[in-house]
C-alpha cells in the first residue's frame, strides 16, 4: 500500500522526519501532496531516492521552478543550470565546475574567516544569530565570490534576504539589481583581472558568454541562501544535544565531520524540487507515468536505516558521505564544497564563545526545515 502524506499535516510541519520516516518504513515510494500542490511521487529510501534523482527518465523542467515576474531584459538570465539538462548542462558543468572544486574551496577559506569575524564582532550581547549572523553571511560570501564592490555590498545583503523569502514586491525588485550588479562585476574582472570565480571563468580556455556567466551569479544567489539556515539549523541541534557540543568544542577538529553529520541530520532540504517523468517508468514496482512528478524525500532518505547505521542518533563523530543534503547525481549542488567550508568557518569562530539561548522558534514549511528566529546570549 502506497502512504500518504499531507504537507498540511501538524506532525509534517513540527516533525518531518518522524512523518516522512513512518512512510519509509511502509514502502520506498509515497505520494506527498496539499492543496495546490501535487499530489506526487516520492522516494523514501535512499537508495530509491539516489536511482531517482541520477535517472534521466526523470527531468528538471520549467515546470519544477516558480517563475517570477521579471522585467523583460532579465529573462535570458533566469534559466539556470538547475532546469538545464542532458549535453547543454553537461557543458556548462565542465566549465564551471574547476570554479568550485573542494581545493578552491579550501583556498577561499582565508577570506570567509574575516567575513564571520566582523558579523560575530557586531552581534550585541543578547542577538538573533538567524538574522544577524546566518542570514546575511551567505551573501557577504557570494560578494567577495565574484568580486563585488564594499560600497555595493549592503545593498546585495537586501538582494540575499529578499530572494530567501522567496516571494514578494522585495524579490522581484531585487533580480534586476543581481542582474545589474553581475554585469558590472563581469566587466570590471575583464579591465582588472582578480582572483574570484569571475576571473576564473574569465580566464578559462573554453569560456562561458556573459549571458551565462550572469546567469551563474543569478544562480549562486539563489541557491547560495541554504548556509543560513544550515548554520541555524546547527546551533539549534548543538545546544539541544550538549554532549555534542561539548565534544564539538573540546574537539575542533571534528568540525568538518560535524558539518556533515549536521547536513544529514538537520539540513534545510526536506525533499528535492520535482523531476517529471519523460516516459512510463517502473520503479520499485510501482508505474510513473509519463508526465507525472516525483521528489526525492530527503528527510526520510538521510534517516534510512538500510544507508545509516543508528539513523536517528545524531552523531558529531559519525564518519561523513552518503547524504542527499547536497543532492545526488548530475545536478549534485555546484557550491557544496564552499557551503562546507563557509559552515565549518562559522561554527567554529561562533563555538570559539560562549552562549545560552534565550529564544528559539521555528517557520513551519513542509519544503524547508528552517528557523524563524535563534536568539542567544553571549556571556
Amino acid at each position: 500500500m502506497i502512504p500518504e502524506i499531507s504537507l498540511t499535516d501538524p506532525e509534517v510541519l513540527t516533525d518531518p522526519f518522524t512523518a516522512y520516516g513512518r512512510a519509509r518504513e511502509q514502502s520506498p515510494l509515497a505520494r506527498v501532496g496539499a492543496p495546490g500542490f501535487g499530489p506526487v511521487w516520492a522516494a523514501t529510501r535512499h537508495k530509491t531516492a539516489r536511482a531517482v534523482l541520477s535517472d534521466p527518465r526523470f527531468e528538471l523542467t520549467a515546470n519544477s521552478y516558480q517563475r517570477p515576474d521579471v522585467p523583460e531584459h532579465c529573462r535570458a538570465y533566469m534559466r539556470t543550470m538547475s532546469e538545464v539538462e542532458g549535453a547543454e548542462h553537461a557543458r556548462l558543468r565542465r566549465l564551471v565546475s574547476p570554479a568550485f572544486s573542494a581545493r578552491r574551496a579550501l583556498d577561499f577559506r582565508p577570506r570567509v574567516d574575516p567575513l564571520v569575524g566582523r558579523l560575530l564582532d557586531d552581534l550585541p550581547a543578547e542577538a538573533d544569530l538567524l538574522r544577524d549572523f546566518a542570514r546575511p553571511l551567505p551573501m557577504d560570501v557570494i560578494c567577495e565570490l565574484v568580486g563585488i564592490p564594499g560600497e555595493d555590498r549592503p545593498r546585495w545583503r537586501e538582494y540575499g534576504m529578499a530572494v530567501a523569502a522567496g516571494h514578494g514586491p522585495a524579490f522581484a525588485a531585487a533580480i534586476p539589481g543581481v542582474m545589474a550588479g553581475a554585469q558590472a562585476a563581469i566587466a570590471r574582472r575583464r579591465e582588472e583581472p582578480g582572483d574570484d570565480v569571475l576571473a576564473d571563468l574569465i580566464r578559462a580556455e573554453d569560456r562561458l558568454s556573459d549571458t551565462e556567466m550572469v546567469t551563474l551569479v543569478w544562480h549562486l544567489v539563489l541557491a547560495g541562501q541554504t548556509p543560513a539556515n544550515l548554520i541555524a539549523n546547527a546551533v539549534a541541534a548543538l545546544l539541544e544535544h550538549p554532549d555534542q557540543l561539548a565534544a564539538l568544542r573540546a574537539e575542533p577538529g571534528l568540525m568538518p565531520r560535524a558539518v556533515d553529520e549536521l547536513i544529514r541530520w538537520c539540513g534545510p532540504t526536506l525533499m528535492t524540487i520535482p523531476r517529471y517523468a519523460r516516459e512510463d517508468v517502473e520503479l520499485e514496482g510501482v508505474l510513473i507515468r509519463e508526465g507525472e512528478a516525483i521528489v526525492a524525500a530527503v528527510a526520510a532518505a538521510n534517516r534510512d536505516p538500510r544507508a545509516f547505521e543508528d539513523p536517528d542518533r545524531f552523531d558529531v563523530t559519525r564518519p561523513g558521505g552518503g547524504h542527499l543534503g547536497f543532492g545526488h547525481g548530475p545536478h549534485f549542488c555546484l557550491g557544496a564544497a564552499l557551503a562546507r567550508v563557509q559552515t565549518e568557518v562559522a561554527l567554529t569562530a561562533l563555538l570559539a564563545r560562549e552562549f545560552e539561548p534565550v529564544k528559539v522558534e521555528r517557520m513551519p514549511d513542509p519544503g524547508t526545515w528552517r528557523l524563524s528566529s535563534l536568539v542567544v546570549r553571549f556571556g
